[in-house]
């Protein structure tokens, strides 16, 4: 299934000739054969599985290997649920900006950094406006302004002519500048 999954040796798997046995509830049985430990897994229905091969002697213990399995796939989902994938959301601008239309960029920056994504705030020149690029980035750093509270500047872009870009990424909650 995932590339992080840990291979254990199972009953005959088993190389080793003594080990340190525990049994299912977590009680220690003391070092013993591979022939012993192999008996009282048939005995009591269960498997005998490797957990430590690198300890000395191994620790080896009595257990249900399918439920265990079962339940290592099932603690690894509930992670792999829990992990926020960062996106970088792209806002753009043009020099002739409305203020209403400002706004509503200000308030849409916000949403996507209060659910922990990064935003790239892109001012693109037309025409002869790229003779103009210090008031683009006047309006990068007003935006920049104004999202102080909930972001810091990660990268900022100022390398072609017809656009300039800062790229924000959010501050973790209760942590202001």
């Amino acid at each position: 299934m995932a590339g992080s999954e840990r291979h254990y040796r199972i009953n005959r798997e088993i190389l080793a000739p003594r080990m340190r046995l525990v049994d299912a509830k977590g009680g220690q049985l003391g070092i013993v054969s591979l022939e012993e430990a192999l008996r009282l897994a048939e005995e009591a229905n269960i498997d005998l599985v490797e957990v430590a091969p690198e300890a000395s002697p191994p620790v080896c213990r009595l257990m249900d290997f399918g439920k265990f399995r079962y339940t290592q796939q099932k603690h690894e989902q509930a992670a792999r649920r829990r992990v926020h994938k960062v996106v970088v959301k792209e806002l753009k601008f043009h020099l002739k900006i409305a203020p209403n239309d400002y706004q509503v960029k200000r308030r849409m920056a916000e949403r996507f950094l209060q659910k922990g994504d990064k935003v790239k705030l892109l001012v693109t020149f037309r025409g002869r406006e790229a003779d103009h690029a210090a008031r683009g980035e006047r309006l990068l750093e007003n935006m920049v302004k104004d999202l102080a509270e909930m972001s810091a500047v990660e990268h900022r872009d100022n390398t072609e002519e017809k656009y300039r870009s800062i790229t924000l990424t959010p501050r973790p909650k209760g942590k202001v500048q």
